[in-house]
């Protein structure tokens, strides 16, 4: 049994045998086979991903043809969405008046 986390929202997700290109999550209809939902997903490698033979994949939220992909088990946080909202509260604060 595979078992991971929607990276839109946190859904549990669980799969008998492996994860198809197709697949979608229950909760949301995100894209599961996709770079954030990957275990070698990782923003501070080059072209965002541990696997030094994987292609780049400029879409990291839609699904892909990597054969690279392993379903990560773990819940991610979304980082680049607190990064955005974290720049946004300083860029605002910076230009009140």
């Amino acid at each position: 049994m595979k078992t991971g986390y929607c990276h839109h929202c946190g859904d549990k997700l669980q799969f008998d045998d492996r994860v198809f290109r197709n697949d979608t999550c229950p909760d949301c209809g995100s894209d599961v086979y996709c770079c954030l939902n990957c275990m070698d997903y990782d923003e501070s490698y080059p072209n965002q991903c541990r696997e030094p033979q994987a292609e780049k994949v400029s879409v990291k939220d839609r699904r892909n043809f990597c054969e690279y992909f392993r379903l990560s088990e773990t819940k991610k946080s979304s980082q680049s969405r607190d990064k955005a909202a974290e720049a946004r509260r300083k860029l605002e604060e910076l230009f009140k008046k």
